[in-house]
């Protein structure tokens, strides 16, 4: 690194420090954060660089460079606030005249994926003892769940019309208003029926499907609250929600399929993408299908 860009780094860190110890009076642990984030974002410098050379461009691929070598969401997030902070103070000490920092962005940060529960533990949970109006309905909406991997909102807003038993099969109101036809696994509509019968006795206020012992539209939380019961009275050791049956549902549809159009339209996606990132595959199990169905993919001598 250059005399002058050295001078300049080392410099204004340390009148940064003064400044945060002295007139910001901040812990010396959040000090010692702040320096520790701007000297690893000054380690990837070229030599002839100073913190007064950077542009926004130029710290936005800092922060991607970060980002690529496995830095988490919250380093980055440290590492973005103390670059905002560093920038303000040399601008008001006008070390520099215009502040680079001013629009900078985190990378975004991919979404963890849900661990989908084993076939033998969504069994465990749906092997419920139902003896009363409750567990009956709470069965028949963790069947729902992972019969036909509905959203929460999807389940919540069924009406009783909604549940073409014929054709065994559920009408949903998926994202963006959208209408999907989803088929009802022959335990599910069992479920479904036994749960029917026993709300024929419970005053309600309107035709939907799932209720409270008063007749209200069960809300979101009194599922959620519904389903981490359960999971924890099966002892299955791990908090059984919604979205996880949504999940182990694709999971197991696509293990056992492998046909990722069909996932798709069955969990209501726009995408086919976000059904390849929500169903955590990767591109050898991909290839592997590919490989083994499509016809210019096979190898000679296959038929």
């Amino acid at each position: 690194m250059a005399a002058n860009a050295l001078s300049d780094n080392k410099g204004w860190l340390a009148d940064f420090e003064r400044y945060l110890r002295t007139e910001r009076q901040v812990s010396a642990y959040t000090v010692r954060n702040y320096l520790f984030e701007l000297n690893r974002v000054e380690k990837l410098f070229a030599d002839t660089e100073s913190w007064g050379a950077q542009q926004h461009d130029s710290l936005q691929a800092l922060l991607a460079k970060l980002h690529r070598k496995g830095l988490g969401p919250r380093s980055l997030s440290l590492t973005l606030s103390s670059l905002k902070q560093f920038y303000e103070f040399l601008l008001r000490e006008q070390h520099i005249k215009l502040n680079p920092a001013i629009n900078l962005t985190a990378p975004k940060q991919g979404k963890p994926l849900p661990k989908n529960m084993d076939v033998d533990s969504v069994a465990h949970l749906l092997e419920i003892d139902a003896n009363d109006p409750l567990s009956f309905r709470d069965k028949a909406i963790m069947e729902l769940f992972y019969s036909s991997g509905l959203r929460l909102a999807e389940l919540a807003g069924l009406n009783v019309a909604d549940i073409q038993f014929s054709e065994a099969q559920v009408k949903v109101l998926g994202k963006g208003s959208k209408e999907r036809i989803v088929p009802i696994g022959k335990l599910a509509l069992q479920a479904i029926s036994q749960w029917l019968d026993i709300k024929r006795d419970i005053p309600c206020e309107d035709d939907a499907l799932f209720v409270t012992a008063k007749g209200k539209r069960l809300a979101h939380r009194s599922i959620q609250a519904r389903l981490a019961k359960w999971g924890q009275e099966q002892a299955l050791g791990i908090k059984v929600h919604p979205h996880k049956l949504r999940h182990s549902f694709a999971t197991h549809m696509l293990e056992s399929s492998a046909d990722l159009r069909a996932v798709q339209e069955l969990l209501g996606h726009a995408n086919l993408s976000t059904t390849q990132v929500y169903t955590s595959l990767d591109f050898q199990h991909l290839a592997k299908v590919y490989d083994g169905a499509h016809p210019r993919a096979k190898k000679r001598g296959q038929s």
